[in-house]
Formats: structure tokens, sequence, C-alpha cells
């Protein structure tokens, strides 16, 4: 079995692989996100949002393999939902999540996911890579006491878009056009298709 490190805090990205048969070791990789974003744009200019997420997937599992110098496959990821062009990641706050619902309902956003891989086993291949999984998500047209009531949860608060789909805001998305996983925040069948570009077979990682 080879051995996964997850550079997220994100627990249903951990739940999402645990139920696909792989158990990685968590490591938070404690990123400026800002600082790197800054840097990307200083030297590439406009990110377009599936690159934001991109971006973010990289310099956590960059910062993981730097600082933590493990044996392992280190997996970054991150997610970030574009309405009218914008990018939006977590709302941090209750009025943000709110404003962030009423400009939502009834609409369509697309969220992006984005996946970087490091082989960094002894004797492994050394393989870089990521790729982003871009998914259209269809909202319900809430009223303003389901946002308030949805908000008041706390969960939209601390998730990219401000909504889950596997969770309390399952109710709230009506349909999605592309993979279910990389709502949930890490796409499966995208990362197979990485870890096939890095010479591996998705079975070694299971337990």
């Amino acid at each position: 079995m080879i051995p996964l490190v997850l550079a997220s805090a994100s627990p249903a990205r951990l739940s999402t692989l645990r139920s696909a048969g792989v158990d990685p070791e968590v490591v938070v990789s404690g990123v400026d996100e800002e600082a790197a974003l800054a840097r990307a744009q200083d030297r590439y200019g406009v990110l377009r949002p599936a690159d934001v997420a991109l971006t973010l997937a990289r310099a956590k599992c960059e910062a993981v393999v730097e600082q933590e110098d493990r044996d392992a496959l280190v997996l970054g990821c991150d997610s970030v939902l574009e309405l009218d062009g914008q990018v939006h990641g977590k709302p941090g706050d209750a009025a943000t999540a709110a404003a962030r619902w009423r400009a939502m309902r009834g609409r369509s956003g697309t969220l992006h996911t984005g996946h970087w891989v490091v082989d960094n086993r002894e004797g492994g291949t050394g393989a870089t890579l990521g790729a982003t999984a871009s998914t259209v998500v269809h909202f319900a047209d809430l009223s303003d006491t389901e946002i308030e009531a949805y908000v008041a949860t706390g969960e939209p608060l601390h998730v990219a878009g401000a909504f889950t789909v596997d969770g309390l805001g399952g109710p709230y998305v009506t349909s999605i056009e592309g993979d279910h996983h990389a709502v949930v925040g890490v796409s499966l069948p995208l990362l197979r298709e990485l870890l096939l570009e890095a010479g591996l077979l998705w079975h070694d990682l299971r337990r």
C-alpha cells in the first residue's frame, strides 16, 4: 500500500477517501492563502477561478512536502465557488454567508476543486502534477427564513461557497452537473487519472 498524506483539514475530504478504501494521514499545511495567490498573480497575472483552486491546492501540498518531508504520496486540495465570474471561498461569518445565499438562490454556480499530487516517497516516481475538477451546481430558491435557519447552523460559514451537498446543505442543492465527489471536496475519478499519469494505480492506495 502506498502511504498517502492529505494536506487538508476538511473532514469531508477525509471521509470521501476513507469511504473509497483509502486511509490517509492528515497534515494541515497552514498555508497563507492570500500570500500564495498574490505570488501566483505576480507571476502569471489575473487567475481564472479554476486556477485559484489549483494554485491553493498546490501551495498546500508543497508546504506539507517541504515542512514535513513525508515519505509518502502527498495530496493537496482546495475548492472555490465561481458565481458571476467572481471567486468565493469560505464566508467566515454569518452576514457574508447569508449575503452569499441571497445571491445564489435559484441560480447556478461552478464549484472548482483543485488537486495537486507530489510523490515524495523514497524511490518513488517523483511526480508533481495537478488538475482541477469543475462542477456546475444548481441551487434551490430559498426563502429568507430558510437562509437564516441554514446560516444559524454554522455549517455554511466554514465551507467553500457557503454550502455542502453531503451535509445540512444537501436539501438546498437541486442538482449538479459533473462529479459529485468534487463538490464534496475531492474528485476520486480525477485523482485516479492523476495517479495514472504519475505511473501509479488507484488500488495501490487502498488499505
